[in-house]
C-alpha cells in the first residue's frame, strides 16, 4: 500500500479506542534513513545533547518543539501516512500540539503523557533504534486510558508503588511490550499508562503530539495545556521551520494554539528564574 492510499482499518480505530495503542510495523520503511539522518543534524545543530551539551548518557536529552527544527521533519505532519492516522483518530481538524526529540537513558518508569477526560491527545512516536522488551521499547497497559475507569484509577494510583502494592517491580508489571525496528509507528493516547525498561544510554526518539480540537468552552484547559511547556524555556510553541514552511491546510492544524500561546515568553522567563536547565521531559 502506498503512503498516499493507506488508512485505518475500522478494526484498528476500534482496537485504538478499546486498548489505547496502536502499532504500525514498516509505515515508514522507505524514509526512514532520511527521517535519522534528519534527526542527528538537530542535535548536532544543538551541542549533541541537552541544552547545548553532549549528550553524557547519565541523563536523558530532549529538545522541545523537534521537528520543527527542520524542513524535512516539519513536513512529517503534511504525510498521508501521519494524516491518515490524525484524522482517523482525531477528526480532521486535529491539533498539532507539538513534538520533542530524546536520547534516552536507562529505564523510564510507568506514567501517563496526560490525564484527559475529554479531549483526545495522541502521541505518534518514532524510534529509531531496534528495541525488544529486554532492551528499552515502550511498554503499554491496554485499557489503562480509560481513566473514568476503576481499573485505570488503580493503575494512577499504584503503579509507581507497584513493588509496595503489589509485590512486583515495575517491569514485572503486565503489559505489553511494543518491539520495533526503525519505519514502524507506535500511536498511544496520552492516557495510556507506559513504560521502558533495559535501555541503554543511547536510545533515540522523537514524538509528534496531536489533539482533537478544543470547543471554545474548554479554550482555559487548552491555555493551561500550553503553558505547561514553559518548563522547555521556549517563547512560542511552535518552532522555526514549522512556521517557516507552514501553508494553509498545516495551519489548520497550528491555528488554534498560536492563538493561545501568548503567555509562553512570561511564563518562561519565570522558569528560567527557577531551573538550571531546561526540562529533560
Amino acid at each position: 500500500m502506498s503512503s498516499s492510499t493507506f488508512k485505518l482499518t475500522d478494526q484498528q480505530i476500534n482496537f485504538f479506542n478499546t486498548f489505547g495503542y496502536l502499532g504500525f510495523p514498516g509505515l515508514m520503511a522507505d524514509t526512514v534513513d532520511e527521517i535519522t539522518r534528519e534527526f542527528e543534524m538537530v542535535w548536532s545543530a544543538r551541542g549533541g545533547g541537552h541544552y547545548g551539551k553532549p549528550h553524557d548518557g547519565k541523563a536523558r536529552s530532549c529538545i522541545v518543539p523537534f521537528i520543527d527544527q527542520r524542513d524535512f521533519l516539519a513536513g512529517l505532519i503534511d504525510d498521508p501516512r501521519i494524516l491518515a492516522i490524525a484524522n482517523a483518530l482525531l477528526g480532521e481538524d486535529f491539533n498539532y500540539m507539538g513534538s520533542d526529540g530524546n536520547y534516552y537513558v536507562g529505564d523510564t518508569g510507568w506514567h501517563s503523557d496526560g490525564w484527559h477526560p475529554e479531549i483526545r491527545h495522541i502521541k505518534i512516536a518514532f524510534y529509531l533504534d531496534k528495541l525488544t522488551r529486554d532492551t528499552g521499547c515502550l511498554r503499554v497497559i491496554p485499557g489503562s486510558h480509560m481513566i473514568q475507569d476503576s481499573f485505570a484509577l488503580d493503575l494512577q494510583k499504584n503503579i509507581r508503588k507497584s513493588e509496595e502494592v503489589w509485590g512486583v517491580h515495575g517491569r514485572d508489571v503486565p503489559a505489553i511490550p511494543l518491539e520495533v525496528t526503525p519505519g514502524d509507528l507506535l500511536v498511544f493516547n496520552h492516557n495510556t499508562k507506559h513504560a521502558a525498561f533495559g535501555g541503554n544510554a543511547n536510545r533515540r526518539m522523537f514524538t509528534i503530539n496531536l489533539c482533537q480540537r478544543y470547543p471554545e468552552v474548554k479554550i482555559g484547559e487548552l491555555r493551561q495545556y500550553i503553558s505547561g511547556a514553559a518548563r522547555f524555556w521556549i517563547e512560542e510553541a511552535y518552532g522555526p521551520a514549522m512556521l517557516r514552511t507552514a501553508h494553509p491546510s498545516r495551519l489548520r492544524h497550528m491555528e488554534q494554539v498560536m492563538a493561545n500561546d501568548d503567555e509562553l515568553p512570561e511564563l518562561s522567563r519565570k522558569a528560567r528564574e527557577t531551573m538550571a536547565e531546561p526540562s529533560r521531559g
